[in-house]
């Protein structure tokens, strides 16, 4: 039920697949959700994205509940969605600093750029537009939060990370749900714990949901989690933002 689709831009293409409501009326304007995928979907066939997740939007109950636009776009192989630098350390540990400001990925400018596309479409409700994604792209919320900290009236990050400085530019502004397992080797927990107490700090009031004795794949119980949707949807930004 996801459709297949792709956004050009010069040379560069972003997949994505897409989820319309049941009885879809191009007349009427409808929440949308981006869903970025982790470093384990990368690459160009159009369907790994769909690994995590794209079963939720697809129940019956959420599709009547919460009738919204839903798109899985892809990494490209070798892409990442942050800018963040990632080192391996000698205990087999990755080792993530993440950035301050600086140029972005090939692929988040993809998706920069077509978050900005679909926000064109007379059938989109610009005040209802959400973002959440798991590991690679749980960081890569955090920055397109940054780069477009007005765009988004919810989010959420299931095991990712951000540098704390970041912020600031979304901690009061766009509602955030943070999600990680406490026995994560690949990212670890303290990435979500710091970015909680930074937002906190600045007067943000993400909710935080820690995992105990779960690994990376926390992704499993966000997911599951029955307020996730509601939560989600409920947050609207003002008419006038």
């Amino acid at each position: 039920m996801y459709k297949k689709g792709t956004y050009r831009h010069n040379r560069d293409l972003l997949n994505y697949r897409i989820l319309f409501p049941g009885h879809f009326d191009p007349l009427k304007k409808y929440p949308l959700v981006f869903i970025l995928h982790g470093s384990g979907e990368r690459g160009s066939d159009n369907n790994a994205q769909l690994t995590n997740g794209a079963s939720l939007f697809l129940e019956e109950k959420n599709r009547v509940a919460f009738p919204a636009i839903v798109v899985f776009p892809q990494c490209s192989k070798d892409g990442f969605w942050s800018n963040v630098h990632i080192t391996n350390e000698a205990n087999g540990k990755e080792l993530h600093t993440f950035q301050i400001a600086g140029e972005h990925t090939r692929d988040m400018g993809l998706l920069f750029d077509a978050v900005n596309d679909f926000l064109t479409k007379p059938y989109v409700d610009k005040n209802r537009v959400y973002i959440g994604g798991l590991s690679m792209g749980g960081m890569g919320v955090f920055e397109l939060l940054r780069r477009k900290p007005d765009t988004f009236a919810a989010a959420f990050s299931i095991c990712g990370g951000d540098n704390t400085v970041n912020a600031k530019a979304y901690a009061k502004k766009v509602p955030l749900w943070i999600f990680h397992g406490e026995n994560d080797t690949i990212v670890p927990a303290e990435h979500s714990e710091a970015m909680v107490s930074a937002i906190r700090a600045l007067g943000g009031e993400p909710k935080f949901t820690l995992y105990k004795n779960v690994g990376h794949n926390s992704w499993d119980n966000a997911f599951a989690e029955p307020d996730l949707l509601p939560w989600l949807f409920s947050h609207s930004k003002h008419s006038d933002s």
